[in-house]
């Protein structure tokens, strides 16, 4: 059984809140020779924030070509593809053929198998750690969006699969962006150096519009049932994690970074669903996160039309008060009065910059360890929530619960949950 403390242990070696500014972009701004060697990269998963990642990767380093494309819809690998070569700056760097683009369940392998050096997981998150850890043994240096899994099998498979890129020296960057975005970062190091005195307690909130307008649920004539999940996977818990582990996540990691990645030991969550909708998953969550340090984080998240909206982070400290909430109150005040007026930086470009920076230099990023956790404080939280109970993190580590079914087909009937009920739902 993994435990709190073997796993916090292992991650010792991670970074505390990535790399540090300085040191990450002044390793980003190390020029590139005007004739570099060739990085060939290939995107798993066309849809928007694949064909984003792609531009960002191109926009990266001079040396880049994407060469292959992969998705279980040719519809949306053609529409991507057309997209990225509307970019007129990077058009001629994309090389995807005929033969090198890759449609089904097996796409991904074919990609990986095409020899690309680079790749961009960007799918539905339901097939992350499958995806990763067939790059990962590969040899392939990854680009892996956010959540990297739905599940405690699929982050037991993915802190693997982390382990192996380490052996390797291969770069694993995580698509959890606010860890590069230059006012976060120097925000965050002002908060770790004590400006705001010891952190008591964390609110956060990712409340936002519904996503009903870009998964309606629309079924038609003949389509099987893989085909109609797959198509509006956000609104099934097997494939998006819920709203909580897709969405919300960013908080979740923002939490952790702040917490220097101290990992709570428990969680206490309530949600549900307010507006109508087909699948299984909550509309509304908010979560108690507690700690061994007496500190304790609440999230709350929902998607709802016609109401207030915001996603805040408030950090109460001993000393102050840091606001990343509105831009009128941005920044930390108390003791210390501090708000950030550097350069700003589009942080999912600077995501990718570094990552081909760490490439060319041979100094490898691995997320690896973090991106797990994240990713397993935001399953912990939906479990507590749907099952009414308190869920402590050895729980959600090593739970038995295996959401992505084994095999798939595209002709077989594939059943899902019902909603979950808390009281009803149990604890796997």
């Amino acid at each position: 059984m993994i435990t709190r403390r073997n796993f916090l242990k292992n991650s010792s070696t991670v970074a505390v809140g990535g790399l540090l500014a300085t040191s990450a972009l002044s390793r980003a701004a190390e020029p590139v020779s005007a004739n570099p060697r060739i990085l060939k990269v290939g995107l798993i998963g066309c849809g928007g924030r694949g064909t984003g990642a792609a531009l960002q990767a191109l926009k990266a380093d001079p040396g880049v070509r994407l060469t292959a494309m992969a998705d279980v819809f040719a519809d949306r690998l053609e529409s991507s593809l057309a997209t990225l070569r509307k970019q007129t700056s990077v058009a001629d760097h994309i090389e995807v053929t005929a033969a090198t683009s890759f449609v089904g369940l097996d796409a991904f392998q074919k990609l990986i198998d095409s020899g690309v050096d680079v790749v961009l997981l960007t799918s539905t998150p339901a097939f992350r750690p499958q995806h990763f850890k067939a790059a990962i043994a590969a040899g392939k240096h990854v680009f892996c969006e956010k959540p990297v899994a739905v599940d405690g099998a699929g982050i037991r498979s993915v802190l693997e699969s982390a382990a192996e890129a380490k052996k390797k020296n291969l770069s694993v960057m995580s698509g959890f962006c606010w860890r590069y975005d230059p006012r976060m970062r120097a925000t965050v190091a002002k908060v770790h150096d004590g400006a705001i005195g010891d952190i008591r307690a964390i609110i956060a909130t990712y409340h936002t519009g519904s996503l009903t307008t870009k998964f309606p649920g629309t079924r038609t004539p003949g389509q099987t049932d893989l085909e109609w999940q797959l198509r509006n996977w956000y609104n099934f818990t097997w494939l998006s994690g819920d709203h909580l582990v897709e969405q919300a996540i960013h908080n979740v990691d923002k939490i952790a970074w702040l917490m220097k990645q101290e990992m709570p030991t428990q969680a206490i969550g309530v949600g549900g669903r307010t507006i109508a909708a087909y699948g299984n998953t909550y509309d509304n969550f908010s979560v108690a996160y507690e700690y061994a340090s007496g500190v304790r984080a609440t999230l709350s998240c929902r998607q709802h039309d016609g109401v207030y909206n915001e996603v805040t982070d408030y950090v109460t400290g001993t000393k102050g008060i840091f606001s990343n909430g509105r831009l009128a109150t941005q920044g930390i005040t108390g003791e210390t009065n501090w708000k950030y007026t550097g350069p700003t930086r589009d942080m999912y470009q600077v995501e990718h910059d570094e990552l081909f920076a760490a490439i060319r230099a041979g100094q490898p990023i691995n997320d690896g360890v973090r991106m797990a956790q994240s990713t397993l404080m935001a399953i912990m939280g939906r479990m507590a929530a749907y099952t009414g109970q308190v869920v402590t993190w050895e729980q959600a580590l090593n739970s038995k619960e295996a959401l992505v079914p084994a095999s798939l087909d595209w002709q077989a009937p594939l059943a899902f949950a019902p909603r979950a009920i808390p009281g009803v739902t149990k604890l796997v």
